[in-house]
């Protein structure tokens, strides 16, 4: 048994830099057709010059493999009219982090005050710049992203012109949001719509499986594989596939960051095959993020078929998500 998927984006990728980005740039260019690329290095990409310098050496370790790099900016609430305009055509999304919330967001923002961001948002709206956001509070863990939905609504009313993405949402309560709004839509990563916080800390501690926003509860993750499986209009397939070198995992202090870009597609289709909506996978991973961001992708199709894989004990340095595990589906 085969199926194709036509151009696979993945909406939400950290690629990272130098030998990272060597290791990882590579494998998911060859799972998938484009991917949003993630801001947040050190420094972070917040000006034209850096942008295109990531750009560059992203293209430089993926070599000759067909990938579209739809890049962002990290959320500044100084960007001018005149800078965003002259940016504009290298530039899919802005990212907004809320400051030291996660990985290399020390930079990010403090405060949502509204009458602070209305230039820069409304700007944003008026040039059709999607706003994506990292959404958690400084809360208790397990309530972070709930009790930042009340910053989604607030935003999505105020600036009702404005594409505002709910990052790797993990939460009954974000699912609940996406009807409320227009312009609310989401991404929801691999890793959220298979596992809960005791397949993290409920036995033997897995920091392979550690990650901000942590996995939560098993409503939560019903939730979300319910949008997922239905390619329900407003949520896309986006991977947070974060890596770190194993050390940096198996450590006290362990980072944040699940492994997961050169096994999504073929964990993807397992999960789908089992709830009988292998139709709506193409939705998934592709139909809704090419409406939602207004993309053509580049061509591509990857042919997927029902014959066991056995995914590598290590990528480089990085322990994926499912190390020596076997799946029921292959990329051909």
């Amino acid at each position: 048994m085969q199926i194709k998927l036509n151009n696979p984006l993945d909406m939400h990728l950290h690629l990272r830099d130098g030998e990272m980005l060597e290791t990882v740039g590579p494998l998911s260019a060859d799972s998938f057709s484009g991917a949003i690329i993630m801001p947040n290095l050190l420094p972070p990409i917040t000006d034209k010059a850096s942008l295109l310098g990531y750009k560059q050496r992203i293209n430089s370790a993926i070599g000759d493999r067909d990938f579209t790099l739809y890049m962002t900016l990290f959320f500044k609430p100084d960007y001018s009219r005149d800078f965003l305009l002259s940016i504009r055509d290298e530039l899919t999304a802005i990212k907004l982090y809320p400051a030291g919330i996660t990985t290399n967001s020390e930079g990010g923002l403090s405060g949502f005050d509204i009458d602070e961001l209305r230039p820069i948002l409304t700007t944003m709206s008026e040039l059709n710049i999607p706003l994506c956001i990292h959404g958690e509070t400084n809360g208790f863990v397990m309530d972070r992203e709930s009790e930042f939905v009340p910053v989604y609504e607030k935003l999505a009313k105020n600036f009702p012109d404005l594409t505002i993405i709910m990052e790797h949402i993990t939460t009954k309560a974000s699912v609940d949001a996406l009807d409320k709004y227009d312009n609310l839509y989401a991404t929801i990563t691999l890793h959220h719509l298979l596992i809960t916080l005791d397949d993290v800390a409920g036995g033997m501690l897995q920091p392979h499986l550690f990650c901000k926003p942590i996995a939560k509860r098993y409503e939560d993750r019903d939730a979300l594989q319910k949008v997922a499986l239905e390619a329900h209009p407003k949520v896309m397939f986006g991977s947070d596939s974060a890596p770190h070198p194993q050390d940096s995992k198996e450590c006290p202090g362990c980072a944040a960051g699940v492994f997961t870009a050169p096994i999504a597609l073929q964990a993807l289709a397992e999960l789908f095959d089992k709830n009988d909506k292998l139709n709506n996978l193409q939705a998934f991973v592709n139909t809704n993020a090419c409406r939602i961001y207004n993309i053509i992708p580049t061509e591509k199709t990857i042919t997927l078929e029902k014959k066991p894989f056995v995914v590598p004990d290590k990528y480089g340095t990085v322990v994926p998500m499912f190390a020596g595990q076997e799946l029921s589906w292959s990329i051909v």
